[in-house]
């Protein structure tokens, strides 16, 4: 149609029919109702089996398959016990201790031994003693390589920082070679 100065007026827009859901009729809904049914029976049995077989023992039994029952290499069992503990960490650092040599060399590894590592996850820390102030200095200079070097073998931010002591000395009592005054062999141990 056309209108005043020839505008054409719009034309109405026939709207797509949405298809009516049909109610559900009698033989649906006693579908819908014996399905119900069905699997409520279903799960009173498998409760009452449950029941039936925690008076006999558990209801495990022995078979051909597989069950929690069965015995394990040594091996797994023990990788088994540390992952259910947790102690991934702390047995993957004590390794690392048993492979020092290999990680930081024959010659620092005879005279720098590691002494404990502190899991707290804040801290994060390795101790290491050497027996002399001069690898005590080594090894400080090292110290940033070496923690790279343990968190590529262990996983990122395993060790944050290692914590370098000097020797330790001689114990600091009274006896017979000590000078009176004397505070011991000064730069030597410590």
């Amino acid at each position: 149609m056309t209108g005043i100065g020839g505008e054409t007026s719009p034309q109405p827009v026939d709207k797509p029919a949405v298809p009516a859901v049909p109610e559900p009729s009698g033989v649906d809904l006693a579908r819908v109702a014996l399905r119900a049914a069905k699997e409520q029976a279903k799960a009173r049995g498998a409760a009452a089996q449950q029941k039936k077989q925690a008076r006999r023992g558990g209801g495990l039994r022995s078979g051909a398959r597989a069950d929690g029952r069965d015995p394990m290499a040594l091996g797994a069992a023990i990788n088994r016990l540390i992952t259910e503990r947790g102690w991934e960490t702390p047995a993957a650092v004590g390794g690392v201790m048993g492979r020092w040599p290999q990680i930081v060399g024959e010659d620092l590894a005879k005279h720098c031994v590691p002494l404990k590592y502190d899991e707290d996850p804040e801290e994060r820390v390795l101790t290491v003693q050497c027996d002399s102030t001069a690898w005590a200095t080594q090894l400080r200079l090292l110290a940033p390589r070496l923690v790279a070097r343990l968190n590529e073998d262990l996983g990122h931010g395993t060790v944050r920082m290692i914590k370098v002591l000097g020797p330790g000395g001689p114990r600091r009592g009274y006896g017979p070679l000590r000078a009176p005054g004397s505070t011991g062999p000064g730069d030597t141990y410590g």
